[in-house]
């Protein structure tokens, strides 16, 4: 029976680093990056929004992972170097397109749309859709908290947006040693 359980404690790391609730935020599932967290995550998190729909929480959190890689891909020192054309240009596609589903100015600051969908899904998770309202108003959401909101209860497919997480996955595979022939 011990010898089952110690065989199993991998399989549950996996699945508890899999269940954060923001790994962009939670560091250790990235290993102290947060782009990183963000891309070893993203096929799973990012990789169908059609199956977040009716989870406004999870897809406000989602929206924070495709703002987190794209805004690393294109601009955080450690990335911005060594990563391919294609991914920065995937994962720019992929926050286009999950801005325009979710009626965010395409203009806004990655960082102020970073802490405001935080701040909803947090609010949200606490039972205040008011407070995640008042998270989503402003300039950067042009549409109206109330739309925005509406528009996270029922996330379509976003094609764009699991390229961009297949990309950024693959990207990070690179980086680790993963894919190179010996």
């Amino acid at each position: 029976m011990r010898r089952a359980t110690l065989r199993s404690l991998p399989i549950l790391a996996l699945l508890a680093m899999g269940a954060c609730a923001d790994p962009a935020a939670e560091h250790l599932g990235g290993f102290g990056d947060p782009v990183r967290g963000a891309a070893m995550h993203a096929p799973f998190i990012l990789g169908d929004t059609a199956l977040l729909a009716g989870q406004p929480a999870r897809a406000a959190r989602a929206a924070v992972q495709m703002e987190v890689l794209a805004q690393g891909f294109a601009a955080d020192a450690p990335f911005r170097h060594d990563t391919s054309g294609s991914v920065q240009h995937a994962t720019a596609l992929g926050r286009a397109e999950m801005r325009r589903a979710l009626g965010i100015a395409p203009d806004a600051p990655a960082d102020l749309v970073i802490d405001t969908l935080r701040d909803a899904a947090a609010a949200l998770d606490a039972g205040s859709p008011a407070r995640a309202e008042a998270a989503l108003s402003g300039p950067a959401y042009p549409a109206g908290a109330a739309a925005t909101l509406a528009r996270l209860n029922r996330l379509p497919y976003l094609p764009r947006v699991a390229e961009a997480a297949g990309a950024a996955w693959q990207e990070v595979r690179r980086r680790d040693g993963f894919g190179r022939r010996g």
